[in-house]
């Protein structure tokens, strides 16, 4: 199979995208509303909904599919949006798009891009947030997550820790469980807790999106903590630990960014987090 050509949606036209979606789902979308990111674009429309539109190379949709949002709609007890409606197509052979509608968010997104000031979360937010990362652990799913459009596995995760951290520590992940796998603070609404942008999910390594959440917070030290404390019980256990040494290299591994607020604070995570892991 040819290699996708990379597409950039906030500088694509997208005109006869919106076109061809308002026509599969029967909708009429809001050019006015639209939100332009890399691989996807989103609008609301005439009916008080939300379609999100996404393009991802083939090959990385995978055997299960690619209907994250439609079958997170089954899942109980998660602060998320109502799912609706939801269309696939293919761009020859080397391309596919998703379109779903879903009910509107409640609330803007915490912070689009790297956050370095702490948001004003009132304290329902956090039981919120950890109620649905609670409810969504203890569910059931033969899907495999897909962080940054790439399926989970065990060899995955180890030789993302040693190629960052060349570990002499054991990598092995005891256990797996249904996580959101793409839990940043743009896809979590404020100041009601509202998660989104469902695509990649499905099971992962225990800790998993405590430890996103937390290493996308490291910018702002005392919201790290607040992060951490919250999820202490994920963070805390092995796999936990494992999980955020996993989401660190992202930050410190071959394409860090000198100029990354996050940078130093996950260089010093990194190593007490080592330190635990030899000694756990």
């Amino acid at each position: 199979m040819t290699p996708a050509r990379t597409v950039d949606l906030r500088l694509h036209a997208v005109d006869d995208l919106l076109c061809r979606v308002e026509r599969y789902l029967q909708v009429s979308l809001d050019r006015g509303s639209l939100v332009r990111k890399r691989r996807s674009v989103g609008a609301a429309t005439e009916r008080g909904t939300w379609v999100r539109i996404e393009r991802r190379p083939a090959s990385r949709v995978g055997t299960q599919g690619w209907n994250g949002a439609e079958t997170a709609a089954a899942l109980t007890g998660i602060s998320m949006p109502e799912w609706f409606a939801g269309v696939s197509w293919r761009e020859g052979d080397e391309v596919v798009w998703r379109a779903d509608e879903t009910s509107l968010l409640p609330d803007a997104p915490v912070q689009a891009g790297t956050l370095t000031v702490r948001p004003d979360l009132p304290e329902e937010w956090w039981k919120q947030l950890s109620a649905s990362l609670d409810a969504l652990a203890v569910q059931s799913t033969s899907r495999v997550a897909t962080p940054d459009t790439v399926t989970i596995t065990q060899v995955r995760v180890s030789e993302a820790i040693r190629r960052t951290f060349s570990s002499t520590f054991d990598t092995t992940i005891s256990m797996w469980v249904p996580a959101h796998a793409d839990l940043n603070w743009a896809n979590v609404t404020a100041p009601s807790c509202c998660l989104f942008d469902w695509e990649d999910w499905g099971m992962a390594p225990l800790g998993l999106d405590s430890a996103s959440l937390w290493a996308n917070s490291l910018a702002v030290p005392d919201l790290a903590e607040r992060v951490w404390a919250e999820r202490r019980r994920d963070l805390e256990s092995r796999d936990g630990l494992l999980m955020a040494m996993f989401c660190l290299g992202k930050i410190v591994g071959d394409y860090a960014d000198p100029a990354d607020p996050k940078l130093r604070p996950a260089e010093q995570a990194a190593a007490r987090i080592v330190g635990e892991l030899v000694d756990h």
